[in-house]
């Protein structure tokens, strides 16, 4: 699934604490990629598909360095990676190997990839954020995957961070971590969430007014007539 270009900018507009309000308005509480924050103060809100990848705990005999060279390898799966996709890698929150170093995610900045998110750590971290590719992770850590994890392919269901993440779900992330939007409900999800960050943004300017807390946030009836005569 691709989403147009018009829907990706929408979604850059709305903070994931806005997007965890309307996905709870439609019963989805379980959204939130645990263990995943900004590496860099400086990034920038992202939304795109998600293009998983699944690591599972290392077995001797699975993961060597060799297996680097393998045609399923992280290698291999970072060359599919369509132009504005957000990887989404789970790594069983497994925080003694980087799933990703600086010459993986200089290959993902070159391929127009949007973000890296993980549950798990990377390595070469200078050299990461030198790349310029945003990165959500648990933190960092010098050895390489294969001392920890074992790769398995991309494109793949996985859980993230407690998460369950299906290939080209939409995934915004800011400063307040990574947020899930299942693909089927991109355009409902929206909608909510444009009308949620207009209606906050009104209560804000009562709240800064003065205005008290209870009718307010969130608005009882009378308080929703006047912020339906605000629009007018």
């Amino acid at each position: 699934m691709t989403y147009s270009k018009n829907v990706i900018e929408a979604f850059k507009e709305i903070t994931t604490a806005t997007l965890t309000t309307a996905l709870l308005k439609k019963g989805l509480r379980n959204v939130w990629i645990r263990k995943s924050f900004p590496l860099s103060n400086g990034q920038k809100r992202v939304a795109g598909p998600a293009f998983t990848l699944r690591f599972i705990p290392a077995r001797e005999d699975l993961a060597t360095p060799e297996s680097w060279s393998s045609p399923i390898s992280t290698r291999s799966a970072i060359e599919k990676m369509p132009d504005g996709s957000i990887a989404v890698i789970a790594a069983d929150g497994l925080s003694n190997a980087g799933v990703f170093g600086d010459i993986l995610c200089q290959r993902m900045k070159k391929r127009n990839v949007l973000a890296l998110i993980t549950d798990g750590v990377v390595r070469d971290i200078e050299g990461v954020l030198q790349t310029g590719l945003g990165v959500w992770a648990a933190g960092t850590s010098a050895p390489p995957s294969v001392a920890g994890l074992t790769f398995i392919n991309w494109q793949e269901p996985i859980g993230c961070g407690g998460v369950a993440v299906m290939p080209n779900d939409l995934i915004v992330a800011d400063r307040d971590g990574a947020v899930v939007v299942p693909s089927n409900m991109v355009e409902e999800i929206l909608e909510v969430s444009i009308e949620q960050e207009k209606l906050e943004e009104w209560i804000m300017d009562q709240v800064q007014g003065g205005a008290s807390l209870p009718g307010l946030y969130p608005p009882n009836e009378e308080n929703l007539k006047r912020y339906e005569e605000s629009k007018k």
